[in-house]
Parts: C-alpha cells; sequence; structure tokens
C-alpha cells in the first residue's frame, strides 16, 4: 500500500487530490476486446466464467438535460490479462449477458455496483449476483476513499485518467482514448479486488 504524507483522518487512511497527483499515470495494456455483435457473447462469456472474479463497470453517455436519463452503452469486463468492451446499446442485454449478470460463483467487483444494476435492470430485468462493492470493502479495511482514482492510488501506487469519462459513449465508433478509458477502468476494479482479498 502507498502510504501518504498524512494518512490518517478520522482514525482512517486516505489520500490527498495533491499526493494523487504525483503518482505515475498508468492505463491497461493488455488485449482490449470489443463485442458489439451478438452471435459473438457465448464465446466470449465462456472465458469470462473460467474466472473467479472479474472486474466490473459500465459506461452510460452523460446528460447535460434536466430530466434526460440515457440508457447504459457500454459494460466492461476484466480478467487479469484481457478486458471485455460491450456495447449494449448495439446488442442489448442477449441471455448469455443475463446468465453472467444472474452468475453468483463469478465475482464482479466494481464501484457504484448498486447504480450500475439498476440502470441495467432499466434495460432487462434480471436478479443480480456474485456483485462485490469495492469501497464496502475498502471501508473494511479501515480505507477512507469512494473512488476508483482514490483506491487505485492507495491500493496500486498508481494514477488513472478519467478525462473521456463524460464522453459519448453511444458514438457509432469510439475513440482509442475511450476504448482505453473503459478498459483500464475494469482491470483497475480487479486489481484492487485481488490486492483487497490478498
Amino acid at each position: 500500500m502507498t502510504s501518504p504524507k498524512n494518512p490518517q483522518h478520522n482514525g482512517t487512511v486516505t489520500i490527498s487530490h495533491e499526493e494523487i497527483s504525483t503518482l505515475p499515470l498508468k492505463a491497461f495494456k493488455g488485449k482490449i476486446i470489443l463485442l458489439h455483435e451478438e452471435a459473438k457473447l457465448a464465446k466470449a462469456f465462456d472465458e469470462i466464467k473460467e474466472h473467479e472474479a472479474i472486474g466490473f463497470d459500465t459506461e452510460t453517455r452523460p446528460s447535460f438535460k434536466k430530466g434526460v436519463i440515457h440508457k447504459v452503452s457500454l459494460m466492461q469486463v476484466a480478467i487479469p490479462d484481457k478486458v471485455f468492451l460491450i456495447r449494449l446499446n448495439q446488442t442489448g442485454l442477449t441471455k448469455p449477458i443475463l446468465d453472467f449478470l444472474e452468475n453468483d460463483v463469478v465475482q464482479k467487483a466494481g464501484i457504484g455496483i448498486r447504480d450500475d444494476v439498476k440502470a441495467l435492470n432499466r434495460l432487462a430485468r434480471f436478479q443480480p449476483g456474485g456483485f462485490t462493492e469495492l469501497s464496502a470493502l475498502a471501508r473494511q479495511a479501515g480505507l477512507q476513499v469512494e473512488s476508483v482514482k482514490k483506491l487505485a492510488a492507495l491500493l496500486l501506487g498508481f494514477r488513472i485518467s478519467k478525462a473521456a469519462q463524460t464522453s459519448n459513449w453511444e458514438a457509432a465508433t469510439l475513440t482509442k482514448k475511450q476504448l482505453e478509458y473503459a478498459a483500464t477502468d475494469a482491470w483497475v476494479c480487479l486489481e484492487i479486488y485481488r490486492k483487497l482479498r490478498s
């Protein structure tokens, strides 16, 4: 664990934005698999289900108008050396995806999991299984942090870019920056989970 200069805050470990800014910037450098065809999903999830835990995240096109809520556009699933980016706005929530979301054997680790599940339930109803909220695990470990960025800094010793967070995830073609951002978020969730469980 990285040792911040002033780690104690109300008896728990935290880290400041200033301290994060001094850390090296990292991004996922493994294989990124972009899936937008229903026919290729079953094979991908067969591979994913071979793992006990995965990193999990979703992306939604941001809304800048009051009362306008967009549907989830992208679901990210990270295994150790590969991240699958599933364009839900093109595939929908098909049976392989729903089976995965209800699978309580594979642990799906992420931040803000409740919001992700709620948003996915707007696409199709399912009974969520095997979801792990990293901020809850972090609190149990005495860490006073609620974001992926801060957990990565404290536990992994590097910072991640959030620059693409508010970009258009419904675009016909996602940019290289969007793909890297989305893959990094899911990969970091898996790395944080493994660190907290070790």
